[in-house]
C-alpha cells in the first residue's frame, strides 16, 4: 500500500521530557526533526509529574558551591544498584549529565533551579549527599507557548489545590502555614489571585510549575528550532532496509496513515507501559491480573514504544529486583464519579502520621522515599497475606494542621471527604480499626508505643527523622524531631493506600549511545531509546529524587548526539 511520505532526519515517538530533549537537541545540531505524539496533548508523564531531575554535578549545583564529584556519584549508583550496575551507562549518564544541562541552559528554553535540601534517598549511603543532585525546571508563563498551550497536558489534578500549581520547598511551607503567618496568607493571597485571573482570561493556569513548566519549555524550543510535534499521532509500525536498519514508521494521524521516512533514526520515548495491564500481570508481583495497581501516568503509557521494538528484534530487561517505581497511592472520589490517583510524596514525613497495614502494626520508615515504602509494604504483605493495601493513620490535630493526602490542612473543609469514603474517622483507635478492617487491639497498641517515644521526638522501632531526606519533607518548625509527634487527639483518622508507581523501570536493552539492542546484544541500527522507554540505569531502585527525568533528559541528549556523529 502507499502512504503520504513525510522526510526527516530523526523521528521522536513520545512528547515527555525524553522525547523532546532528544528533539530539542537533534534540531540544535542541524537535523531536521519531527514528534509524534497518539494523545491530544503533549508533556507525557513529565507534566503530570513534580518534574526533579537527578543528574549530579549539575552547573546549578556548583554555583551554589555544592561539593560533588563523578567519583561519589558513582560510589553511590555502585551502591544503590548493587548486581545491577551497569559501568558503561552509568559513565555516560555521569559524563554528559552535566553537559546536558550546560546545553539547555545556554541553547534553549529549559532553565534550572537547585534543591539545595533535597537530599539523596540514601544519604548515608557510600557517595550520598544532603543535597544539591536534584534539580527543576524554573516556573514558565504558559503564555509564551501561544496558542500551543492548549495542547499542553495540564498537571495532575490531585496535587493541584483547586487546580493551581504549587511549588515545592519554601512554597509549600508557605501553603502549609497560611492561618498561622501573615506573610504566608499575603504569598498565597497573591498567587491565588492570578490564578483566578488566569482561569478567567484563559481557562487554566499561567504559572506553569514542576514536570508542567519542564514540558513547556522544552516545547517551547522545538518551536523555536522549527521541530512540529504531531498530536493524535500513533506510530503503529516500524520500517527497516534489507540491512535491519530502522528507516522510519507508519504513522496513523487524522489526515490517514503517513509514512515518515528518517535519515539518522527513530527515538522511541513513549513512556514505559504503566497503563498496560498485560506487562504489568507479567511484572508486578502485587498485581496478579495486571489490575491491582494505580498509576497516574497518563491513560496512552501503554508499552508502545516496547512493542514497536520487540517487533524488530529489541528485548526487554525483565530482571530488575523492582519493575517501577513504586509509590503509595489513595484514591479519592472526583466530581465526575471516578476514582483520582493521588500520589503520597510529602505527608508520609509528617510529625504525627504513621503507616499499618491490616494487621495493626507498622512495617517501615514511613519517611523513608516512597519506592523504599512500597518495597516494605510488599514485603510485609507476602509475609502477612491479603490485599496489597496500607493505612495511613493520624489524629484530628494532625490532620488540620498539615492534611492528609488528597485531605487538605485548616481551613479547607474536609467532612466531604468522609462522607465519599476517601476519609475514615473513628473517636478512638479501635473504633477507626474496625472501620478499616485492621485488628482493633493491635492498632491500639501499635499507637500506644508509638506515643511514649513520639513525645520526646523519638521512634526507636524505624527511626523516623534519622536522615536529612527523611528531615526534609518533615515540618523544620516542629521539634525536636520535624518526622516525629504522638497519635492522641480525638478523633483519629485514616486513608486507603494501594500501591501505585511513577514509572517503570523495566524498559528496552540498552547501551551507552542510547542505542537499543537486540538479543544477541547487538545495536539495532537507528533506533534509539531514552526515558522510561530505556531499561532504567537505577538497578530497580530509586536512589533520588528525578532519577526518572534526570537519565530521561541526559539520555535523550546522548541519542542526539549520537546521531548527529558528534561526541560532545
Amino acid at each position: 500500500m502507499t502512504y503520504e511520505k513525510y522526510t526527516c532526519d530523526v523521528l521522536v515517538v513520545g512528547s515527555g521530557a525524553g522525547g523532546l530533549a532528544s528533539a530539542v537537541s537533534a534540531a540544535h545540531r542541524g537535523l531536521k526533526t519531527l514528534v509524534v505524539e497518539k494523545e491530544p496533548v503533549f508533556g507525557g508523564t513529565t507534566a503530570r509529574s513534580g518534574g526533579w531531575m537527578w543528574i549530579p554535578n549539575n552547573a546549578p549545583a556548583k554555583r551554589a558551591g555544592v561539593k560533588d564529584s563523578v567519583e561519589m556519584a558513582t560510589t553511590y549508583m555502585k551502591h544503590e544498584t548493587g548486581e545491577h550496575f551497569d559501568s558503561a551507562r552509568v559513565a555516560a549518564f555521569l559524563e554528559a549529565g552535566p553537559k546536558a544541562v550546560d546545553f539547555f541552559e545556554n541553547n534553549t528554553h529549559l532553565q534550572f533551579d537547585l534543591g539545595p535540601t533535597f537530599a539523596d534517598y540514601h544519604p548515608d549511603a557510600p557517595g550520598g549527599i544532603d543535597g544539591g543532585r536534584s534539580i527543576v525546571a524554573r516556573p514558565f508563563d504558559g503564555r509564551e507557548l501561544g496558542k500551543d498551550i492548549k495542547r499542553l497536558r495540564p498537571p495532575l489534578s490531585e496535587i493541584t489545590f483547586l487546580g493551581m500549581m504549587i511549588g515545592t520547598g519554601k512554597e509549600l511551607l508557605h501553603f502549609f502555614n497560611v492561618t498561622r503567618s501573615p506573610i504566608s496568607a499575603f504569598y498565597v493571597a497573591k498567587l491565588f489571585l492570578k490564578f483566578l485571573r488566569d482561569m478567567a482570561f484563559h481557562g487554566r493556569p499561567m504559572r506553569l510549575m514542576n514536570g508542567n513548566a519542564l514540558a513547556a519549555r522544552l516545547a517551547k524550543s522545538c518551536a523555536e528550532k522549527d521541530v512540529p510535534i504531531w498530536t493524535r499521532a500513533a506510530v503503529r509500525q516500524l520500517l527497516r532496509d534489507d540491512s535491519g536498519r530502522v528507516t522510519g514508521a507508519l504513522v496513523e494521524t487524522v489526515k490517514g496513515t503517513i509514512e515518515v521516512q528518517c535519515s539518522k533514526g527513530v527515538v522511541l520515548a513513549a513512556g514505559g507501559f504503566p497503563q498496560d495491564p498485560t506487562r504489568r500481570k507479567e511484572l508486578f508481583p502485587h498485581a496478579p491480573t495486571g489490575y491491582e495497581h494505580a498509576s497516574p501516568a497518563p491513560p496512552g503509557n501503554t508499552g508502545d514504544g516496547l512493542r514497536l521494538a520487540e517487533a524488530v528484534g529489541a528485548t526487554v530487561d525483565d530482571t530488575l529486583p523492582n519493575a517501577a517505581a513504586w509509590v503509595p497511592i489513595s484514591r479519592p472520589l472526583k466530581s465526575d464519579g471516578t476514582l483520582g490517583t493521588f500520589p503520597h510524596f510529602v505527608d508520609r514525613s509528617k510529625p504525627g502520621v504513621i503507616g499499618v497495614t491490616r494487621s495493626g502494626t507498622r512495617f517501615c520508615n514511613e519517611a523513608n522515599s516512597y519506592h523504599d515504602f512500597g518495597q516494605s509494604l510488599t514485603a510485609r504483605i507476602a509475609q502477612e497475606g491479603g490485599e496489597t493495601c496500607a493505612f495511613f493513620i493520624c489524629d484530628h490535630r494532625t490532620l488540620r494542621k498539615y492534611g492528609l493526602g488528597y485531605v487538605k490542612p485548616a481551613p479547607v473543609p474536609y467532612k466531604h471527604h468522609i462522607k465519599s469514603g476517601y476519609l475514615f474517622c473513628g473517636q478512638t483507635p479501635q473504633e477507626l480499626a474496625k472501620q478499616i478492617g485492621a485488628d482493633p487491639e493491635a492498632l491500639a497498641q501499635t499507637i500506644e508505643s508509638f506515643n511514649g517515644p513520639a513525645r520526646r521526638g523519638e521512634d526507636p522501632e524505624f527511626a523516623r527523622g534519622s536522615t536529612s531526606y527523611n528531615r526534609s519533607l518533615g515540618d523544620p518548625e516542629h521539634k525536636p524531631n520535624p518526622c516525629v509527634a504522638p497519635i492522641e487527639t480525638a478523633p483519629y483518622y485514616a486513608i486507603k493506600l494501594v500501591m501505585g508507581d511513577l514509572g517503570t523501570f523495566s524498559g528496552l536493552r540498552c547501551d551507552e549511545y542510547a542505542q537499543v539492542l537486540d538479543d544477541a546484544g547487538k545495536p539495532i541500527g537507528g533506533l534509539y531509546a531514552a526515558g522510561n522507554d530505556a531499561a532504567s540505569i537505577m538497578g530497580g531502585n530509586y536512589p533520588g529524587g528525578g532519577i526518572t527525568l534526570g537519565p530521561a533528559v541526559t539520555f535523550g541528549y546522548i541519542a542526539a548526539r549520537h546521531m548527529s556523529g558528534a561526541n560532545a
